[in-house]
């Protein structure tokens, strides 16, 4: 099973980080939402900040703005994702690099539209040097 992160994750039903959350779960996912201030979305635990996730995670998907992940740039890098999704808003090209150059593949794209068009696995198994920008 396949670990999801979501940096910005919403008990917000019109958010699209709720939305994928959901999406994730119902497509067999292991989510781990990430927001500093909530306990649970959707009866799913919650990590209050990013360092108290394992690193690994086979996908961390982004939907903070870049402000606010380039505060959290030393926790993300630390994280060490496998693939890390920088939906549309979020996209930050220090962090980017910095990501891309530990080795974890980067891909600009909506993680909702990849799930509801069933390209989501296809995209996270892409190889390193397939990073999408």
């Amino acid at each position: 099973m396949k670990t999801v992160v979501i940096l910005g994750a919403s008990d917000k039903p019109e958010r699209y980080s709720n939305k994928v959350l959901l999406l994730l779960v119902k497509q067999g996912y292991a989510v781990v939402p990430v927001h500093p201030t909530l306990d649970t979305i959707s009866g799913i635990p919650v990590a209050r900040e990013l360092s108290a996730v394992t690193p690994g995670p086979d996908v961390l998907t982004v939907y903070v703005n870049p402000e606010r992940s380039t505060s959290l740039m030393a926790e993300i890098i630390a994280l060490a994702p496998t693939v890390a999704i920088f939906n549309p808003g979020t996209e930050n090209e220090i962090l980017e690099s910095a990501l891309i150059e530990g080795g974890t593949r980067v891909i600009r794209a909506c993680s909702l539209v990849l799930l509801t068009t069933g390209r989501f696995g296809s995209v996270i198994a892409l190889k390193p040097a397939d990073s999408i920008k």
